[in-house]
């Protein structure tokens, strides 16, 4: 580490050191990993900081940070953490949900549904799982809870709320916008209606800690999550998703994710989509 400039001819000085000193914090409370390439976003997020805070450099903000933590860390991770997220992204998940996840559901003789969006961003994800659910009729009839969990609480509160630009719904079909959203006076924003946000219960929660849950989901959709970990850490958390699934169950993933390498408690049964064999 040095106290040599990071990047030139920014607003604020951000020394090596400053970001292998977030970095360290980052990998400590949220398991992402940040390498010196991430030095632009890393910047560009904790200087959003400093404007509110008025601290005239990193190494100022990080000293307030290291002495008021437990205070503070909340705005730190709120920051690190990358929130990308649409209605129906990755609609194959959604179809594969459909087609053949729903069918298998309704066979349950106990008629419950439990379905995990870890790392749920603002709720898109799972907002559409409730669509998907709905559709198909099984919302009415079943037992459904759906928990959607994610480490940022601003992200989270979004969610709960259910309040979205209306162009954010350029994916979601018309008969879909038309049964599950309303609109405001002035057409600029949507709200997901209280029928849909009653299947939903949003809670914050670091993958990295204790998960207070009880008993098994039948789904757990943990997409794009996982790449901002290290292999020890990913390793771990698939491990502990399939201790909270039934033999059968399902994990989806992301795009850019697989599980290669990593468990062997799973088998591949479309494109990262996986189903638990023990």
């Amino acid at each position: 580490m040095s106290d040599k400039p990071l990047l030139a001819d920014k607003e604020f000085l951000m020394t090596e050191r400053d970001f292998d000193e977030i970095a360290a914090l980052a990998l400590k409370h949220t398991g992402i990993v940040l390498g010196r390439h991430k030095a632009n976003m890393v910047y560009g997020r904790i200087a959003r900081r400093l404007r509110q805070t008025g601290y005239r450099n990193f190494a100022d903000y990080l000293a307030y940070l290291r002495d008021n933590f437990r205070d503070e860390s909340t705005n730190f991770i709120n920051l690190i953490t990358t929130n990308l997220t649409s209605f129906y992204r990755e609609s194959h998940h959604f179809d594969f949900l459909r087609d053949t996840v729903i069918p298998e559901l309704k066979k349950k003789s106990d008629k419950k549904v439990r379905i995990w969006s870890s790392g749920c961003s603002i709720g898109q994800e799972a907002y559409t799982i409730a669509f998907t659910l709905a559709e198909a009729h099984l919302a009415s009839s079943f037992d459904v809870k759906i928990l959607a969990t994610d480490l940022d609480s601003n992200v989270v509160n979004t969610g709960e709320q259910g309040v979205y630009p209306a162009d954010s719904l350029m994916s979601v079909p018309d008969e879909t916008v038309e049964r599950f959203f309303e609109k405001n006076r002035s057409g600029n924003q949507v709200r997901v209606k209280k029928s849909m946000r009653d299947l939903v219960h949003f809670k914050r929660l670091n993958l990295l800690e204790g998960w207070p849950m009880k008993g098994k989901f039948d789904v757990i959709f943990c997409r794009n999550v996982v790449i901002y970990f290290n292999r020890e850490t990913q390793k771990a958390l698939f491990n502990r998703y399939a201790d909270y699934l039934p033999v059968g169950g399902y994990l989806i993933i992301g795009h850019s994710e697989s599980l290669n390498g990593l468990t062997d408690r799973f088998k591949s049964v479309g494109n990262t989509i996986y189903q638990k064999i023990y």
